[in-house]
């Protein structure tokens, strides 16, 4: 019933916002004697923030048009490369001949290929914009945009962890050969596993490198609140409480999933105050006629509050088997139940963690531990750098990951897409004697 009582909220409250927005046009209006004065001020502040707070978020726009490279704009148009009924693989594709223009591609060769692995936690994918306009100008950015639960049809069928595993190989397939993998937050386990399982099948398409950032590959590490709280409670209580079916006229009405303003909900209570503060920050910008800073906040809250479903299934094993459980971790992952996982078997694809010194979400240690379990892998192919003074937002996005975390990830991806250049480039020569001979 949460789900319906939600919505019907929702509904009561549109001709609210409604009167909320017209008084707000009615108190700017320049033709108000009140419109200049404090009071008039104040309360067209009042109007704006409660018509934002209550407001229905969809999902964002990417709106990334362009990209500057050695200062020149190059246009970027997203485009689905790769489609599923859950997921959608979007290609920043680059105009290429401005791309030559600003890189001399001749002299470079083509950017190497970089999937960012988005989690599927309730935002969308959207929520990684500054993750990808970072990596623009170095690389040519693919991202997994997943699909909101409410909005697909029980006929479907289910979508869970096992199926996750599935589209990120099937999507590693189709980038081909030598990509890097960079995921973000709860895709470090499933993404860990299907490259496990790819380096284990010899498959070609195995990435050059995989990096995580603030992942959760071992809870035990560092456990903060959200992992005592998932390892304290039984399953029975995520099943009763956190679970709920989706109404009508969703496409999706009669899924059982877990809501994405559950989860928005459960996040802001962690920050509370600091929520709060925002909103009274707003509310004095909006008083001050501080439009850089107001927009800044709707900026950020337009994509904060922008929340996608989980399906019932995806939700639960991720309880079970990566917060409580921690399969991976121990060695017990089971893929479809019967594969059993092995990291050990990765033994060509270099690791990168990275990990925010103040992160409430995923402590220190918890991304580390993929060194641990790649354990045939060669240190010279490994690296883990701590961001200080970031929590875990920062890890992914802001000025510290654009100035320091950015720069290593990339210097990192372009270390061995060297090493794979030249590899090739021996196997060319090689080739060409053996030919002569």
């Amino acid at each position: 019933m949460l789900y319906s009582l939600v919505e019907m909220n929702r509904a009561a409250m549109a001709p609210v916002r409604l009167a909320a927005r017209a008084s707000r046009a009615a108190l700017n209006s320049p033709f108000n004697p009140i419109s200049n004065t404090d009071y008039g001020k104040s309360l067209s502040a009042m109007a704006d923030v409660f018509e934002s707070a209550t407001r229905y978020y969809g999902k964002p726009e990417w709106r990334i048009d362009s990209v500057k490279i050695n200062s020149a704009p190059v246009p970027v148009i997203p485009t689905v490369a790769w489609h599923s009924p859950w997921c959608n693989l979007v290609h920043f594709r680059k105009n290429p001949a401005a791309l030559a223009a600003a890189r001399d591609a001749k002299r470079l060769g083509p950017q190497p290929r970089m999937v960012i692995a988005a989690p599927l936690s309730g935002h969308y994918a959207t929520l990684l914009r500054g993750t990808v306009e970072a990596f623009l100008p170095t690389h040519d950015v693919y991202i997994t945009d997943w699909q909101d639960a409410r909005m697909s049809p029980v006929w479907l069928g289910r979508f869970d962890l096992d199926d996750y595993i599935d589209h990120i190989r099937s999507m590693l397939t189709h980038v081909g050969p030598g990509a890097h993998v960079l995921g973000v937050c709860q895709p470090g386990p499933p993404v860990l596993a299907a490259i496990s399982m790819m380096a284990e099948d010899d498959d070609p398409a195995r990435p050059a490198t995989m990096t995580f950032m603030g992942s959760p590959i071992d809870c035990r590490q560092s456990p903060t609140v959200p992992n005592q709280l998932a390892e304290e409670r039984p399953l029975s209580w995520f099943e009763e409480n956190m679970i709920h079916t989706v109404p009508a006229p969703y496409p999706g009405v009669f899924r059982r999933v877990y809501p994405g303003f559950v989860q928005l909900a459960s996040f802001m209570n962690m920050n509370w105050s600091r929520h709060v503060d925002a909103q009274w920050k707003f509310f004095n910008h909006l008083v001050d006629g501080d439009g850089d800073n107001a927009g800044k906040h709707r900026e950020f809250y337009d994509e904060y509050l922008s929340v996608l479903d989980l399906t019932e299934e995806f939700y639960l094993q991720t309880i079970v088997r990566v917060f409580q459980e921690h399969h991976l971790a121990r060695g017990i992952f089971r893929y479809r139940s019967t594969r059993l996982v092995k990291p050990s078997k990765v033994r060509d694809v270099a690791l990168m963690t990275v990990e925010g010194e103040k992160d409430d979400i995923s402590g220190i240690g918890q991304t580390q531990a993929a060194h641990d379990l790649c354990s045939k892998l060669p240190d010279d192919m490994k690296a883990d750098y701590i961001q200080p003074g970031v929590g875990h937002y920062g890890v992914f996005n802001g000025n510290r990951f654009r100035t320091e975390i950015a720069p290593r990830v990339t210097q990192f991806t372009k270390r061995f897409t060297m090493r794979d250049a030249d590899e090739a480039a021996a196997e060319r020569l090689a080739a060409i004697n053996t030919r002569a001979a």
